[in-house]
């Protein structure tokens, strides 16, 4: 009897292993269309090895949104607070991004050299990076523009570039914080003449046209009575996002074993999170205190 079962649960199985097979024979077929051949159409995007991998955002028609959002000139803190926790919510998403630079409507997000992350398909990382930002500045509107109101959602624009050395990266991230400096004393200048001196806005164009540097300084101290080298780094320098251990303190409760109710206590712990700097990244002395940024094993 034992036998006749035996036998009878044997071929049951091989019965149901060669309609397995079928199934899954079939399937394949099946999975297979004429339409397939259009796959052959996709163009390979994938960044180049071991290479710095640099997505870079920026603000589409910003001028134009920062007009009908009523944002403060020559900058607006509470705008580029918003950038700066954008930002920092796509490094906590993306935790293979080393670095990131801000400043007025852009950001840069540098990758490590040997991310794997989307195989390194550069479609892939720019679309990662861009929805997340956009999202993340639409939802944490509210938290920095309390008393004005999203009128429509923000478009950003994004670029995916490599560099194969840590000195191309250096000098990348050198230019974009060198136009941060640029365009920024520029801006202040002309705000000035606008807001103070009452010029028009062509009038102030005019006045600054063929303008050094040293002589938009001096006259942002001889008319207005501003040292530029006095105004918040933030505006001047840009914002820089590394990771750093953070002490966060939070409320946890605690149940002793000899207690009936725990007790709510402070607890202390250690978290790496982005951490926004304003400092210069042009000379070497940022670089000496951040070896691990361009470490070769990142």
């Amino acid at each position: 009897m034992w036998n006749a079962c035996k036998v009878k649960v044997h071929d049951s199985l091989a019965t149901t292993s060669i309609t397995l097979r079928r199934c899954l024979k079939l399937g394949a077929t099946m999975a297979k269309s004429k339409f397939e051949y259009v796959r052959d159409f996709k163009a390979d995007d994938t960044c180049l090895a071991h290479c710095w991998v640099v997505v870079r955002l920026d603000g589409r028609n910003f001028h134009r949104f920062a007009e009908r959002h009523n944002f403060a000139k020559p900058n607006d803190s509470r705008a580029l607070h918003l950038m700066t926790k954008c930002a920092q919510t796509v490094m906590e998403e993306l935790e293979d991004i080393v670095i990131a630079y801000g400043q007025s409507d852009e950001y840069s997000f540098v990758f490590k050299r040997k991310t794997n992350w989307f195989k390194r398909r550069a479609s892939k990382f720019m679309t990662h990076v861009a929805s997340q930002f956009a999202s993340s500045y639409v939802f944490y509107w509210r938290n920095y523009f309390e008393d004005q109101p999203l009128l429509y959602p923000p478009g950003f624009d994004g670029r995916v570039v490599v560099y194969p050395s840590n000195q191309t990266l250096k000098d990348y991230l050198s230019w974009r914080q060198a136009d941060c400096h640029i365009n920024n004393l520029y801006n202040t200048v002309f705000w000035a003449l606008i807001q103070q001196s009452g010029l028009t806005p062509v009038e102030a164009q005019g006045r600054l046209q063929g303008t050094l540097a040293a002589d938009k300084n001096e006259i942002l101290f001889s008319e207005f009575n501003i040292n530029y080298n006095n105004e918040p780094l933030i505006y001047r320098k840009g914002t820089v996002l590394i990771w750093q251990k953070v002490d966060e303190v939070m409320t946890k409760e605690i149940k002793l074993p000899t207690e009936m109710e725990g007790k709510k206590m402070a607890v202390t712990r250690t978290k790496t999170k982005p951490v926004p700097l304003h400092c210069d990244i042009i000379g070497d002395a940022f670089w000496k205190e951040h070896p691990e940024i361009l470490d070769e094993d990142s």
